[in-house]
Parts: C-alpha cells; sequence; structure tokens
C-alpha cells in the first residue's frame, strides 16, 4: 500500500468501498493507523460505531452508549500539550443525531491537539458527511480485486523477507480471493520456518479450514468482545450465510455444554466423535469452566430463536437479529457477567 502523506490537518476522513470487504477493511484501518502515527498519536480512543439496531440507546443522549466516549475524546487534549487522537471506524454506520452532534464537535475551533480520523465504508452520513467533504482531507481505499490481491501478496512477501512461488500466489489467492487481511495473516503463519513458500506449502497448511472465520467469530465471542464479534460477522456475511454461522455457534456451544459434564477429556472426545488430542477437542475441555451452564442454556436459546427469526422473517431483518444475537452471545457465551 503507498505511504499515507502527513495530512494538511487534524481532521480526516478514510473512504472505502461501501461493499468494502476484510481486504479493503484492512486497508482503511492501516490508512488510519499511518495518519496518527505520522501525527505522533500515542493516545488514541476508539470508537467503533454499531450496526442498525445494535448498541444500546441512551435515555439523556442522542448517541448510543458505545458512541458517548466521542463527546470528551473530541474535547479533550493532552495535559502535557501532546496531541491525542479519536479513531471512528465504521462511520456510516451513524445514525442521523449521532451524525449531527459530532458534526457541531468537529466544527468548533482546535488548536490541533486532537487528531480525529474517521473510517468509512462508504458516505458518511449527513450532516457529518457534508461538513467532512469541506472541512477534511480525504483518504480513498479502492475496491481491491484478485489481481490487486497478487500485487499486494509479493511485497508483503518481500516485507516478511520470504519468496513466494508463482504457485504459491495463485494458490492464495484461489484459497482468499481478494482478502488481503486473511491472506496477511496466512502469510505470517507460513513464513515461520520456510524462506520460500511453495503451492505445496500453501495447500498443505489451509486445505482443511473453510471455517476459518466462523474461529475467528466465535473466538472474539467466546472472549466477551463485542465489538470484534460484530466485526468478524460484518466479514463472515460478506460471502457465507447466517444459517451456517448459526449452526457453527450451536456445535460449538452443544460441545461447551457436552465438555462442561464430561468426567475427562478423553470421555468428552469420545462423546462427540473426535480424537481426544484434535484441536476443538482440546479447545473446548480447557474452556468448560469458563461459562456458567446456566449462561449456556440462555445461549442455545437465544440460537434457537434466532435461526427461527432467519427462517421466517424478511431478509431486511436478518443482519439485525445477527448483531443483537452476537452482542447477547458476548455477555454469555463469552461468561462475561460471572
Amino acid at each position: 500500500m503507498p505511504a499515507v502523506a502527513v495530512p494538511e490537518n487534524s481532521l480526516v476522513v478514510v473512504l472505502g468501498p461501501r461493499d468494502a470487504g476484510p481486504g479493503e477493511r484492512a486497508q482503511m484501518l492501516e490508512k488510519a493507523d499511518e495518519v496518527l502515527r505520522k501525527f505522533g498519536v500515542d493516545d488514541i480512543t476508539r470508537i467503533d460505531v454499531p450496526g442498525r439496531g445494535a448498541g444500546e440507546d441512551s435515555e439523556d443522549s442522542a448517541l448510543r452508549i458505545p458512541i458517548q466516549n466521542a463527546v470528551p475524546a473530541f474535547q479533550s487534549g493532552s495535559l502535557f500539550g501532546e496531541r491525542t487522537g479519536v479513531l471512528v471506524v465504521d462511520a456510516q454506520q451513524l445514525q442521523k443525531p449521532e451524525a449531527t452532534v459530532i458534526a457541531e464537535l468537529c466544527a468548533k475551533p482546535d488548536d490541533g491537539s486532537v487528531v480525529v480520523v474517521f473510517v468509512s465504508a462508504g458516505a458518511v452520513p449527513a450532516p457529518l458527511g457534508s461538513f467532512l467533504k469541506k472541512a477534511a482531507t480525504s483518504l480513498s481505499v479502492k475496491k481491491l480485486r484478485e489481481r490487486d490481491a497478487a500485487d499486494w501478496l509479493h511485497q508483503a512477501a518481500r516485507d516478511r523477507g520470504v519468496r513466494v512461488t508463482r504457485g504459491a500466489v495463485d494458490a492464495l489467492v484461489q484459497r482468499f480471493g481478494s482478502n488481503v487481511a486473511a491472506m496477511g495473516q496466512a502469510l505470517d503463519q507460513l513464513a515461520v520456518g520456510h524462506k520460500e513458500i511453495s503451492e505445496d506449502v500453501v495447500a498443505g497448511r489451509f486445505k482443511n479450514r473453510p471455517d476459518e472465520p466462523m474461529w475467528y467469530y466465535a473466538d472474539a465471542v467466546a472472549a466477551g468482545d463485542h465489538g470484534e464479534a460484530l466485526r468478524r460477522l460484518a466479514d463472515f456475511l460478506i460471502y457465507g450465510h447466517p444459517l451456517q454461522l448459526l449452526a457453527f455457534i450451536e456445535n460449538d456451544l452443544k460441545r461447551r455444554s457436552m465438555a462442561a459434564t464430561a468426567p475427562d477429556q478423553a470421555t468428552f472426545a469420545e462423546w462427540i466423535g473426535q480424537k481426544s488430542d484434535a484441536y476443538p477437542v482440546k479447545k473446548a475441555w480447557q474452556r468448560r469452566m469458563h461459562v456458567k451452564s446456566s449462561d449456556l442454556a440462555l445461549a442455545l436459546n437465544a440460537v434457537a430463536r434466532a435461526d427461527l427469526t432467519i427462517k421466517t422473517q424478511p431478509e431486511v431483518t436478518h443482519r439485525v437479529t445477527l448483531e443483537r444475537l452476537t452482542v447477547a452471545l458476548s455477555r454469555w457465551y463469552g461468561g462475561s457477567r460471572r
């Protein structure tokens, strides 16, 4: 990715395509991070804007609770005269009252002590979007094609000090498409112990992991990190179907329930029909005491209700249903209520 020049002012918007996938999203965040670094910002407040229907409303504020930290962050510089930063991710999901409040905050006179970077997949809602067109430095990320991903891969390999053969490039592009975020993670794994990455190395590492994106989602939920889980959900829904994800979650919850009641790891492995040393078995066994049985029951019930909604309600409701489920699962499934 080309280097980002130091912007002329401390108000920046990074715009990506409306249908940005994980690869474009990774490049947008990289540009935002580079802007903040070039301004010398270390103290950063990150605001992740939830999707429609997600995020708790506030009775006494126009801002949903996850966005309320924006107000003090916009208004306060460092006590020691250093720059502070505000990173607003998924600004395209701001509701109109929120866009109005943040536009007013941005319009106030500023001495440059607070650097604000918006990351948006598509247009920023009015009136903030109109204000940013006039007042902010705009950086763009184009829609990635597979040819772009192949070019990116060659540079990423050089940055890591490894060589990729043509066959490996083709195999990685076939496996990950234009998702340079996943491709970068794959390259990090392949670079361990390999100076040259061949097609056979790629095939041996990734041929049996078609559900890896769902693992990332489940790991974020299990950690109780609903912000990361919502981002993983958005990434998954680009190519995956909601019922695939619900089936994966249900199976994982059932494994956890059986692990919690099994007398030992070998018995648990026998119950689910896998080898005792298999990774899913060890993972579920190690986490068997992380979640209360009552919370597992709540999570299973919520998945069943979401499954019914997906099968019976209009498609326009599916994403909101999954986002609400994700936030709830991060509390129950993630064990954060203990």
